[in-house]
């Protein structure tokens, strides 16, 4: 018999809210993406965002960017 605990990630936006996957965000910050001359512009909303197994880290797509990884002290949940 298996008695491992599965630990459960929580995920809080920038303002103490619960974040899931397939929720959409807005950014709260201007951001530059890495490797591109692309900036993302505060008030962007991004849709269908993926939790990752860090509790500080979301997974998602933005205008046309894909595998983009934001931290979650940039975004408010919508």
């Amino acid at each position: 018999m298996n008695t491992e605990d599965e630990e459960i990630i929580v995920v809080k936006d920038a303002y103490g809210n619960i974040l899931t996957s397939g929720d959409s965000v807005t950014l709260i910050k201007d951001l530059k993406v890495k490797g591109t001359s692309i900036t993302l512009k505060k008030g962007t909303k991004i849709k269908n965002i993926r939790l990752t197994n860090d509790e500080d880290l979301v997974d998602c797509n933005a205008d046309g960017i894909k595998g983009l990884v934001l931290r979650t002290e940039f975004l408010k949940k919508i």
